[in-house]
């Protein structure tokens, strides 16, 4: 599914060159769930960037699902991101105005999906997340796990094959934060392949395999490969 070899990437502060990544190699295979660990400043944010098709390596390659994705350009890399990869954030990003169905059905709108269509899969999806009676409430009459509910929802719309998750927890209290990752969990059960980026040990603990990162690069696995 990911095959990354060799990925560097370099941002310039004027005259300094700063290495947020500096050769990372990493396999993930289909069907993994896999936490990305690290403290601020390791480089496992920009890897997640560079993973999910939202930036380019300076220097590697990376395959997705056998696409050779780092030498894209822009509109491709768009097309790979709406096909192949769902996206939950920790500060949720939904659209404060509209319901939970429209916020789930949003990415359909992309692919030019007929509305009866996008509104019989957005309600299949708000269902499947635990939401269906909270279907008509807006973002701002529902609590912290249910906003991030619906953006995974969201995320899952399209059906992609990667699941890309950016602190999902980071505002959640632990009981709701340990809610949300068994539900990456039954999302990684029902065939997806999960990848949380993480600095909380107890958030990895849910996954099957923990990748720490240091200073630009991997410095540890648990569990297989």
């Amino acid at each position: 599914m990911i095959r990354a070899e060799h990925i560097t990437k370099v941002y310039r502060k004027g005259e300094q060159e700063v290495h947020a990544l500096d050769g990372v190699t990493l396999h993930i295979k289909p069907g993994e769930f896999v936490s990305i660990m690290g403290p601020s400043g390791s480089g496992k944010s920009t890897l997640m960037h560079i993973l999910g098709c939202l930036d380019k390596p300076t220097g590697g390659t990376y395959l997705l699902d056998g696409t050779e994705v780092s030498t894209l350009d822009d509109r491709a890399l768009s097309r790979i991101r709406c096909e192949k990869v769902g996206f939950v954030f920790q500060s949720f990003n939904l659209l404060a105005q509209e319901d939970v169905l429209h916020n789930v059905e949003i990415p359909m709108l992309y692919y030019g999906v007929r509305r009866k269509d996008r509104l019989s899969r957005a309600r299949d999806i708000v269902r499947s997340v635990g939401l269906e009676d909270r279907i008509n409430h807006i973002p701002s009459e529902l609590s912290g796990g249910e906003t991030q509910r619906v953006a995974i929802g969201r995320a899952l719309v399209n059906d992609p094959a990667i699941v890309l998750a950016d602190e999902p927890t980071g505002n959640l209290d632990t009981k709701t934060g340990e809610d949300i990752m068994k539900l990456f969990r039954e999302i990684n059960e029902r065939g997806k392949t999960v990848i949380v980026v993480t600095h909380e040990s107890e958030i990895a603990s849910h996954s099957n395999r923990i990748i720490r990162m240091r200073d630009g690069n991997i410095v540890d696995h648990d569990g297989q490969p």
